[in-house]
């Protein structure tokens, strides 16, 4: 039988199959990337049309492209969309003409200070064109008159976003949200993508307590549009995590939500310290990834956000340097398992009343006592079972009692269930 492959390197083999891609905010570059995901998921898709109002924002117009290039006078392209989607502005609009250099520089895009790399531009909202390039690529180019050309399109259309949902034990949810709007960006965002993916298929292994909302969708716009048209239905949403850039090299950042005390916001410190794990928590602020517009206050969701090195903290971020080679299977991974730990939490975390108040309950004569008998962790068991029954107030959770309590979450849980089945404490 062959090895079974390690799931780091199947998101791995994800992000490389997604990066030549090249997706914005709206167009087949979204939809393409829906359908690999699709082989995955089985995936809702939306279709929403140009000009729909979404909150304070209006769906834009879709923006395909074909093709785009800089060619010289012997007709080599100089710059070639075809090499890379970072090449072109994203959203440029079409334009095919023949100009000089010294003309030309304004439509383009370099990082002098990184020369060999290419920077990610866009222009989705000002009509506009151009091209993104290495520095010393331009540096060579002479003189003279150069052929121009984008091809593409920006028309009447639809934005498009995608959900997946894991069903849960009760209706109340937990969205995981992550985008898909950048091009050639294989941390920013095709590691959360990915990471997403299969954490989605991780949790339909079992049935979680909570259901599970995957939301595949542009960033910014697209979360606004999924908020507009869920705002009737959002108070179900009882915790979220956004999941961008999950790949590289650096340790653990997470970043509380708005409120700063939610839930979600407790179990990931918890789970990031309880491990061992390097990490860094961070907290609230409005800038960002799509954490800020679900904790915006008309909403203010319980979504933190969850990524490595956090959006511009590494050289690489909004480059070509931000290319498959640049994440690794073992920080995806990592990132993955950190998910699962914290939402294995999230799923268990109750608060109970003790049924049995008044002074210490007979454990002895339950059976309790002898159930534990021969565990390696006896006496740590019987101290949960302690914890459990004095905290169970209706005001301390089981995430209050390991923190208190200094155990481990899991043996806290395992009391729990041994003194519900008991009869002597009731969620």
């Amino acid at each position: 039988m062959a090895p079974m492959t390690a799931p780091g390197e199947e998101m791995h083999a994800l992000v490389e199959r997604l990066y030549p891609l090249c997706r914005s905010i709206t167009g087949d570059g979204v939809r393409a990337t829906l359908d690999i995901v699709g082989e995955y998921l089985p995936l809702q898709v939306h279709e929403v049309p140009t000009g729909t109002q979404v909150l304070d924002w209006t769906v834009p117009q879709e923006w395909n492209i074909r093709d785009a290039y800089v060619a010289d006078a012997t007709g080599r392209r100089v710059v070639d969309f075809a090499a890379s989607s970072l090449h072109v502005l994203g959203y440029s609009v079409p334009v095919s003409r023949t100009m000089p250099l010294s003309e030309l520089r304004a439509h383009l895009h370099t990082l002098p200070d990184r020369p060999a790399w290419v920077p990610y531009r866009t222009s989705y909202y000002k009509p506009e064109w151009g091209f993104c390039l290495a520095q010393e690529t331009l540096d060579a180019l002479p003189d003279g008159d150069y052929e121009v050309c984008v091809d593409s399109t920006l028309k009447d259309g639809h934005l498009t976003y995608a959900e997946h949902v894991v069903p849960g034990q009760v209706a109340e949810e937990v969205i995981v949200s992550c985008h898909v709007c950048h091009p050639s960006l294989a941390n920013d965002n095709l590691a959360g993508i990915a990471v997403a993916t299969f954490l989605a298929r991780s949790l339909a292994e079992r049935t979680p307590y909570y259901t599970y909302r995957f939301i595949f969708a542009p960033g910014t716009i697209g979360a606004i549009t999924w908020l507009a048209r869920n705002a009737e239905r959002v108070d179900q949403v009882k915790h979220g995590l956004v999941l961008a850039c999950a790949g590289d090299s650096g340790q653990l950042t997470y970043k509380r939500s708005r409120r700063g005390d939610a839930e979600i916001d407790r179990v990931m410190r918890h789970v990031l310290t309880a491990t061992g794990r390097p990490h860094t928590v961070d907290e609230f602020t409005p800038y960002g990834y799509d954490e800020r517009q679900y904790c915006s206050p008309g909403f203010d969701l319980g979504v933190g956000s969850l990524s490595r090195t956090p959006y511009a903290g590494y050289p690489e971020y909004h480059t070509s340097a931000d290319n498959p080679d640049f994440v690794s299977s073992e920080a995806m991974e990592d990132t993955l398992a950190v998910c699962r730990e914290a939402f294995a939490v999230l799923d268990r975390n109750r608060r109970y009343v003790n049924l049995s108040p008044y002074g210490e309950p007979q454990l002895g004569r339950r059976g309790l006592y002898d159930a534990l008998g021969g565990r390696s962790d006896t006496k740590e068991a019987q101290m949960a079972m302690l914890w459990v029954l004095s905290l169970s107030d209706g005001e301390h959770d089981l995430l209050d009692v390991a923190e208190r309590s200094g155990l481990p979450f899991d043996t806290v849980a395992a009391a729990a269930d041994a003194l519900g089945a008991a009869e002597l404490i009731k969620a």
